[in-house]
């Protein structure tokens, strides 16, 4: 690790460390402490870190470790009686809500490609901020935890299908292109030899050693990346390796348990992806992305509500719960911010219809959890009555 690398890391969790308490203390959303830390610490704020290229390198390994989570939680039994109570009120309201952020987004000049784009990554809401922001005994033991899980692992897995399809349409002159036959049929090939490996050489192993931890751990990183290095070799992304490889696990009796230890681990890397997606925010562009970002922001945190609000009522669902719900989801999400990196990176869209994307999840982060903590019971609600663990 060279030194500048070394100091650059030093700078990053220091000051995240101090805007983290920052924000705590004000009930702000940690991933906003860590964006705005980017943009100061950042090429187009006071310059302090300086290999930003290698820090988006070592990032990207903490969206590897998200998806490779997701994909650990995601049993195939649960998913589906979660997915027949929710999959009408996710894919309406993403055709509405997406509708929405084309008109919009077209409207202010952007291509038609980009306000698709955009259009797409504001349908998402924030499994974090979502998650995070409901009790333990709404999450676990109430019906308005089970909508809210239901509708955030929908809205994940569509956005995982966005992302097959953006890697499979990458231009024709990027050398890691794949024909799209190619792409269709690597992605269930590598889903059979994942569940195959995992039967046949995983288990087994993991039932011979799980008395020592530390191998329980190394062999779920390797097979982890191990999968995901597969993928992008048969032209998927690295991401869709990891999530395939946390599904082959997530039927086992140990998935729960390297789900626990991974986190921290997930949790380091991703601090630096959101360090550098603001370090990545192009100060110079503020004032061309201000007006479009602030319309799609007002748009998101007024119509998600409404819409959850009409369709869970249309589904059958009381009135109340079905407020809670779309104010819990009243915002865009993480993979908002993953699908502009990629999209951005792939060349289907310019730096400014990139940050558009950023300005507006960040803008719908802030306001959103202040209306959920000031309404509803959260962990992190300013109020006694409202606060709940």
């Amino acid at each position: 690790m060279s030194e500048s690398l070394f100091f650059s890391i030093f700078l990053i969790f220091s000051g995240a460390a101090v805007l983290a308490s920052f924000a705590l203390f004000t009930r702000q959303p940690l991933i906003v402490a860590y964006i705005l830390l980017g943009i100061a610490f950042g090429p187009y704020g006071f310059n302090l870190v300086t290999d930003k290229k290698a820090l988006e390198e070592i990032g990207h390994i903490g969206i590897v470790f998200l998806l490779f989570l997701l994909g650990l939680d995601l049993q195939p039994r649960n998913f589906l009686q979660l997915l027949s109570k929710t999959a009408f009120v996710a894919f309406a309201s993403a055709l509405v809500i997406g509708a929405v952020g084309f008109v919009v987004s077209y409207g202010f000049s952007y291509s038609v490609t980009e306000a698709v784009i955009i259009g797409l990554a504001i349908t998402f809401s924030s499994t974090i901020i979502g998650l995070k922001l409901l009790p333990t005994t709404i999450l676990h033991h109430k019906h308005t935890g089970e909508i809210v899980i239901g509708i955030l692992l929908l809205q994940d897995i569509i956005a995982i299908v966005i992302l097959i399809v953006l890697n499979g349409l990458q231009p024709a002159g990027n050398s890691h292109s794949q024909p799209w036959f190619y792409t269709l049929l690597a992605l269930p090939g590598i889903l059979v030899f994942a569940m195959g490996f995992v039967r046949w050489v995983i288990l087994p192993l993991l039932q011979k050693f799980d008395r020592f931890h530390e191998y329980i751990f190394l062999l779920a990183i390797g097979w982890c990346l191990g999968l995901a290095e597969l993928a992008k070799h048969f032209g998927l992304s690295i991401e869709i390796g990891a999530f395939i490889a946390g599904i082959s696990l997530a039927n086992s009796p140990i998935a729960q348990y390297i789900a626990t230890s991974l986190r921290p681990l997930r949790d380091f890397f991703l601090i630096l992806f959101f360090f550098t997606i603001g370090a990545g925010f192009n100060l110079g562009l503020l004032s061309d992305i201000l007006a479009p970002s602030l319309l799609l922001a007002g748009c998101v945190l007024l119509f998600k509500p409404v819409i959850y609000r009409v369709l869970l009522k249309w589904v059958g669902e009381p009135r109340d719960l079905s407020w809670e719900v779309g104010v819990r989801l009243g915002q865009t999400s993480e993979f908002s911010l993953l699908i502009a990196f990629i999209a951005y990176s792939l060349g289907f869209i310019r730096e400014e219809a990139s940050l558009v994307i950023q300005g507006t999840a960040i803008m719908t982060f802030l306001v959103s959890t202040y209306i959920v903590v000031f309404r509803y019971p959260s962990p992190i609600a300013i109020s006694d009555r409202l606060r709940r663990d």
